[in-house]
């Protein structure tokens, strides 16, 4: 009842993954088709845009059911969208990157299959495929023509039907996992949940003023994403508090420190040098801890290996909703505590290094691919 449909089979999501997408991928691994089906799809770009002409007719046909909208994707909520991401895009490159992104390391499910798939050998790779759908879901004309977020989720379901082709092959997942197949409706679900719901949630306590219309568009154009990812529609929640009520389910209760999720996050912590041109100056290591521990608490800070810092700790709990309240005009930096005003340049630096992040996705030659292989470091 809770869902965007209304109706569904009841199928419990732990033992559904995408059936015809991993059929129709595993074959293409298996018949070692998918260096050319990468190949031809590095020239399928935009939304609008035919498929390439030369794919295996199965995956064609495949593809062209999968990038339909729904049918209850609504244009005008997908618009008002647009104007959320413009207002709030400064937040959302923070929270995407240090609420769901370092939480992604506290999943254990989602660390372990980043780490032993091919994805883990190369995390700035992995890092700006997963920003470039932060920064295609933000965009102006993200479902249309000429927007890219549809190609985006296509791209991303064959991937993931790779991963679950290819990962189980993996000895060193196989010790540690506790599914037999990884990427279920069910983990794609936490996931989804570590980033729309995450994200609201810390905007709410962060005091961001924003418009019912607009939380209800932002909410939608995630809604619309989780379908196009292959995610059945009996299981999207179609409210803030069905989504905040999954939320507390199936994603905070599973939360918990993994050895490669530790890892995974000490190279997160090194964000700024994995931006193109370079580290920002004045951005540390420690400071990024520091926000880290602030928005997802001491608990997974203490997880993750995140060391107290008690300068920029203190910085963080008493500066931070003041820094939001100045940059919404509800309050002057004059009239703000005085010593923000000497750590409103940090403040802003750690926007401006977020922001970089997610917006490299749209600006770099970024190719999300079938993989052929898992980690070969493991």
């Amino acid at each position: 009842a809770g869902s965007v449909a209304g109706a569904g089979d009841g199928a419990d999501p732990r033992g559904v993954w995408d059936p015809e997408a991993d059929e129709i991928v595993a074959g293409l691994i298996d018949r070692g088709q998918v260096p050319w089906v990468n190949m031809l799809l590095r020239t399928w770009i935009k939304n609008g845009q035919p498929l390439p002409l030369g794919l295996p007719s199965e995956l064609r046909d495949f593809m062209e059911r999968a990038r339909r909208l729904p049918s209850w994707a609504d244009r005008g909520k997908l618009a008002t969208a647009v104007d959320f991401n413009e207002k709030r895009g400064l937040y959302l490159g923070v929270t995407y990157g240090f609420a769901s992104g370092m939480m992604s390391t506290a999943i254990p499910r989602e660390a372990r299959a980043v780490y032993y798939s091919k994805g883990g050998a190369d995390m700035r790779d992995r890092i700006t495929k997963t920003a470039k759908l932060g920064y295609d879901i933000g965009t102006s004309n993200a479902y249309d023509p000429f927007g890219e977020m549809i190609v985006t989720c296509v791209k991303t379901r064959l991937a993931h039907a790779g991963v679950r082709h290819l990962l189980p092959q993996s000895t060193y997942w196989q010790q540690v996992a506790d599914e037999e197949k990884p990427i279920s409706q069910a983990d794609m679900m936490v996931t989804w949940h570590s980033l729309p719901t995450t994200v609201m949630q810390n905007l709410v306590k962060w005091k961001v003023p924003i418009p019912a219309g607009e939380s209800a568009a932002f909410l939608h154009s995630w809604q619309v994403c989780a379908h196009m990812l292959g995610i059945r529609d009996e299981y999207i929640p179609n409210s803030w508090d069905e989504a905040n009520s999954q939320a507390k389910q199936v994603l905070d209760p599973i939360l918990a420190p993994t050895p490669e999720g530790i890892k995974l996050a000490d190279m997160l912590l090194n964000m700024a040098t994995i931006i193109p041109g370079g580290p920002l100056k004045y951005i540390t290591k420690p400071i990024l801890g520091s926000l880290t521990r602030y928005v997802l608490g001491d608990e997974i800070a203490e997880w993750l290996n995140i060391p107290e810092e008690p300068l920029w700790d203190g910085v963080f709990e008493t500066l931070w909703e003041p820094f939001i309240r100045v940059r919404e005009g509800l309050l002057s930096l004059e009239d703000a505590p005085g010593a923000l005003q000497k750590f409103y340049w940090a403040f802003d630096e750690i926007i401006r290094l977020a922001a970089l992040l997610v917006l490299s996705g749209g600006n770099l030659p970024i190719s999300i691919e079938i993989p052929t292989s898992n980690n070969p470091d493991y």
